[in-house]
């Protein structure tokens, strides 16, 4: 109990800090020491009905949430910047000149046994089948190069700004019929990701949020989490993890059925992923049946105080089994 709410503690910390003297508004992170580059869109504070009457009885009840400001990746994280964090070879080719020593200090995933992109291609094209603490670590790594804190959003954040202001069940309505407009999902993906971008975004400029691949977000899946919460309103919630199993992913993938990729759809990870993993125990880094899951950033308007930080990236892997 002491954990969770040292956690729940952490986020309103980081929402509520002195702002950052920044404008909010949208703008291009470049990682120092190479010529990589990513965008982030600015999404503003405000409230919004989390979950849908409509949905699963995880979906519900259906309640207000209040959230502080932040930014979000315009796209889904790609293997042109993630690579770099997985390979010093390949941060090396991509790097302008030595690495600094704070950069070379990040614990990196162990190679993987497998090709992670599952034959669907790189460039362009969004990261995959990283688990939890990697999509973590992968946040800690930019942290190093570019002294900005990115982290994984809040179930709650990504809900609102996939929502962009809509109360439907998608962005752009209550029906499916629009959705290969705006996502590559069951219907349209020939079972494959494609590179990112190439839908139309949602109202706040941000592509992909159905459909391509799902994407992790910070909190711990528990199916009845909203029940908890109801009655006033509640401002920046997170289901603080404290275990392994399950996280929340959103969104829905390639894979999935359009009534799989609704702004409320939940989705818990699942120790079936890694299966066929040799490994005992099993690898901290990689899901190799799940080629269904990415990821996507957020950035705090508000900055937390560096041990916070440091918390955030630093806790230790929890071992699989």
């Amino acid at each position: 109990m002491e954990s969770k709410l040292l956690g729940v503690l952490f986020f309103v910390f980081l929402a509520f800090q002195v702002p950052a003297q920044e404008k909010h508004e949208a703008y291009t992170q470049q990682i120092n020491g190479t010529k990589l580059s990513f965008e982030m869109k600015a999404i503003p504070a405000g409230e919004f009905l989390m979950g849908s009457k409509k949905g699963k009885a995880d979906e519900q009840p259906v309640h207000p949430v209040k959230l502080a400001p932040f930014w979000m990746s315009t796209f889904e994280v790609t293997w042109d910047i993630f690579e770099p964090f997985l390979y010093k070879d390949y941060e090396a080719n991509h790097s302008t000149g030595a690495i600094p020593a704070n950069v070379d200090a990040v614990t990196r995933p162990t190679k993987p046994y497998l090709d992670m992109t599952f034959g669907m291609g790189k460039e362009g094209q969004p990261a995959l089948a990283m688990t939890h603490y990697n999509a973590i670590q992968f946040c800690k790594w930019l942290y190093a190069r570019t002294g900005v804190f990115y982290r994984l959003p809040t179930e709650a954040e990504w809900e609102y700004a996939c929502r962009a202001g809509s109360i439907t069940e998608y962005a752009f309505g209550d029906g499916a019929a629009m959705l290969g407009e705006y996502a590559w999902y069951k219907d349209n993906s020939e079972g494959k990701t494609h590179k990112v971008g190439l839908k139309k975004p949602n109202a706040w400029g941000l592509h992909d949020m159905y459909g391509n691949v799902a994407e992790w977000t910070y909190d711990q899946y528990i199916p009845d989490f909203y029940a908890k919460v109801i009655g006033d309103k509640v401002n920046n919630p997170v289901a603080v993890p404290d275990k392994l199993y399950a996280h929340v992913i959103r969104g829905g993938s390639y894979e999935d059925l359009a009534k799989d990729c609704r702004s409320a759809t939940r989705l818990p990870s699942d120790p079936v992923w890694k299966q066929l993993d040799p490994q005992i125990p099993k690898s901290n880094w990689w899901f190799p049946e799940a080629p269904f899951i990415g990821m996507r950033l957020v950035r705090p308007l508000n900055i937390p105080a560096k041990e916070e930080i440091d918390a955030y990236y630093n806790a230790a892997p929890l071992k699989d089994y």
